[in-house]
């Protein structure tokens, strides 16, 4: 603990320092730059409680051995082990958090899932994901928002874009950006036979309010409205509520008809828009740095990063880092931690 001691003092020193800017008079003269102040502060406030917690278990697993120790009696070495146990779970738990130094590391994330070619197999596929995530959020008390889905032709859905809020959401789920293939017995096969499908998983930092690489000009976008198709009883079918909006410097296209408001359908499809608008950003820095590096980045459909093999055996791997676990019915209800750790820590020992 004694990296996490360190750390416990720079952060409670900076967090001291941001609580007392906030109190200054023309704190909140620029409120994007105080919204983001405060946003630290909050993180900085939850790494130094976390650090003083772990601290204090410590303390008391230390003081209760040595009373074991002095007594001669040995009762609760098992539950001291145990604790201890969990005590160093969650050290490497805050270690890994603490190592995330991207700048949007800590925003809230918007994943879009998109089925692959194969119809209603891939489609099935992608909505299995789909669970999988909003499950995995679940599990880490992320809050979860379904942007936009567009359903299968038969079963599943043929994209869908969730919002997943909370700190560190992006950190953690962009090790999930990717080709997700799935192996497995088709219950849409009357013979059974096995099935390859395959589903594209994006990830994109949520764009903080006044960042400058995605300022929207009214010139720059066209809207569109129309009717929508998707479930949503009358009024949906009747009123033009659908919104399709089109960035004409990139030609990026989002379409969004989940809401039966028009006003709501645009303003998820301007957050879906700042997304990706940022993670093009993100990724033309990210080809700079390649280039000088002299590396060569290959994210091309059809590249998978994971498999889910099913059958006929059973298994789950990350084809980046050569890992993978057995137990591929636990990941699709939301054991993803594994997954995402093994590879988050597999960039750090490269760095």
């Amino acid at each position: 603990m004694q990296g996490c001691d360190f750390d416990w003092e720079r952060k409670a020193k900076e967090a001291a320092r941001l609580e007392k800017a906030s109190l200054e008079p023309d704190f909140w003269q620029d409120t994007i730059q105080a919204k983001k102040t405060m946003q630290e502060l909050a993180s900085l406030k939850e790494d130094v409680g976390t650090i003083k917690s772990l601290k204090k278990r410590l303390d008391d697993i230390e003081e209760l051995l040595q009373l074991e120790s002095s007594d001669g009696h040995p009762s609760m070495e098992s539950e001291l082990t145990g604790e201890l146990k969990a005590v160093l779970d969650d050290v490497e738990k805050l270690e890994l958090e603490l190592s995330f130094s991207g700048p949007y590391d800590h925003n809230s994330a918007v994943l879009s899932l998109h089925a692959g070619a194969g119809g209603t197999e891939s489609q099935d596929w992608a909505e299995i994901l789909m669970r999988m995530y909003l499950r995995w959020a679940e599990r880490r008390g992320y809050k979860t928002d379904i942007l936009d889905s567009s359903p299968g032709d038969e079963a599943g859905i043929k994209s869908a874009t969730i919002e997943v809020s909370g700190n560190l959401a992006y950190g953690y789920l962009k090790s999930e950006h990717g080709v997700h293939r799935l192996v497995r017995l088709s219950p849409f096969d009357f013979d059974h036979g096995r099935h390859t499908s395959f589903a594209l998983v994006e990830v994109m930092p949520e764009a903080d309010e006044g960042d400058v690489d995605i300022q929207l000009s009214p010139d720059d976008l066209k809207i569109d409205t129309f009717r929508s198709s998707g479930p949503g009883g009358q009024n949906m079918q009747k009123v033009s509520s659908a919104v399709r909006v089109t960035h004409l410097p990139t030609g990026i296209v989002i379409s969004c008809q989940s809401e039966r408001s028009q006003h709501m359908n645009k303003e998820i499809a301007f957050k879906i828009l700042k997304a990706r608008l940022l993670n093009m950003e993100l990724v033309r820095r990210q080809e700079k740095m390649d280039k000088i590096k002299g590396d060569t980045l290959n994210a091309a459909w059809g590249n998978q990063i994971r498999s889910y093999v099913l059958h006929p055996y059973k298994m789950v791997k990350d084809h980046r880092i050569d890992y993978q676990v057995n137990n591929p019915e636990a990941v699709l209800e939301g054991g993803l931690d594994e997954l995402i750790t093994a590879y988050l820590r597999s960039g750090l020992s490269r760095q």
